[in-house]
């Protein structure tokens, strides 16, 4: 098969690669759509430990399952992969299992990713996707859960209903896009403010979701002003921006992993009573929602979405390291472009 391999810091290869060899209880997934995850960046930039060269990225995953249960069907694939006999695993917290793996990582255990024409995945987490999902969208369901998770935690934890809620989404990637729409779409939020220094990234929000759209250091972006944050970005400057922003009583959650330590005003946190959550993934819950959401088409026009061919990818992972898209996923080479 040919696949995109993390070969070193900023280097991308595309190149012949085994074919996978199934565990027991594992399939092959033809792979149609992959998508690029922030966390997969961080791994281009040499910033994750936990995906270690040589190794193909990618957990963002649809395609086709090849044999087991779903032989011939339409699939999705969960990435997260947990032990289903702990604590957290017995109580729906799955992704808290301290045993979990993840497709495209590798610690504990290297599970080589989605980026590549096939990858193998355990059966339980292989869904078979709804006739009226397209099967190329449907390769978003990984982050929307991400999102979808984030937004449920903010509603549990806020002390007013997220419509009458002033909110500030910091980052207009695709995880602050698909929080913002599932606040637009699914919870009636319209009091929103999406903030991020790439304008051609907010232009391309702003086709879609119903927001005011400014820079970080924007004058609406006021001290004590919001109820609840979304901090998708994770650098210490956005943490500090939210907390000076948060109103008293109010909620952060925090989603972003690219700083993991920086100076951070606790003050404020404790006397304020402010509430600050960490988001990671979502539960399986979490994730057959999101099948519902996308095949329902509940978060309108997917037209953001960009696609480039799988043999690309050297050129497709600079496009994110540049700014110059918000979503991108790969898609397998036509037969044309085999070799």
């Amino acid at each position: 098969m040919h696949a995109l391999v993390y070969t070193g810091t900023q280097k991308i290869d595309y190149r012949k690669e085994k074919d996978p060899t199934p565990k027991p209880g594992e399939s092959i997934i033809k792979v149609q759509a992959s998508g690029i995850c922030g966390s997969d960046m961080h791994a281009f930039h040499g910033q994750d430990e936990r995906r270690v060269p040589p190794l193909i990225l990618g957990h963002e995953i649809s395609g086709k399952a090849l044999d087991g249960k779903l032989k011939d069907k339409n699939v999705v694939v969960n990435p997260l992969i947990s032990c289903d006999k702990c604590e957290y695993c017995k109580n729906n917290r799955e992704h808290l299992c301290p045993e979990r793996t993840m497709i495209g990582m590798s610690t504990p255990i290297k599970r080589e990713g989605g980026l590549a024409e096939l990858v193998s995945v355990p059966e339980k987490n292989i869904f078979q996707i709804s006739e009226k999902l397209n099967i190329k969208e449907a390769a978003l369901a990984e982050p929307t859960a991400v999102a979808l998770h984030a937004v449920l935690l903010a509603e549990q934890n806020l002390k007013k209903p997220l419509s009458e809620s002033k909110i500030l989404i910091q980052g207009a990637g695709a995880i602050g896009l698909l929080c913002g729409l599932i606040l637009n779409k699914e919870k009636n939020s319209k009091n929103i403010i999406m903030s991020d220094p790439n304008k051609k990234r907010l232009n391309e929000c702003k086709k879609y979701l119903s927001a005011s759209f400014v820079s970080p250091d924007d004058k609406s972006i006021k001290e004590n002003n919001f109820d609840l944050i979304l901090e998708s970005v994770g650098l210490e400057v956005t943490r500090q921006q939210a907390i000076k922003s948060i109103a008293p009583g109010g909620t952060i959650i925090h989603i972003g992993l690219t700083q993991p330590t920086g100076d951070f005003n606790f003050k404020k946190l404790t006397i304020q009573e402010v509430t600050l959550v960490g988001t990671y993934c979502y539960t399986n819950k979490d994730f057959k929602n999101t099948l519902d959401i996308l095949a329902k088409k509940k978060l309108g026009d997917l037209g953001w979405i960009e696609y480039r061919d799988l043999k690309k990818g050297s050129e497709a992972f600079n496009e994110i390291h540049n700014g110059t898209c918000v979503c991108l996923l790969y898609t397998s080479p036509s037969p044309r472009d085999r070799g």
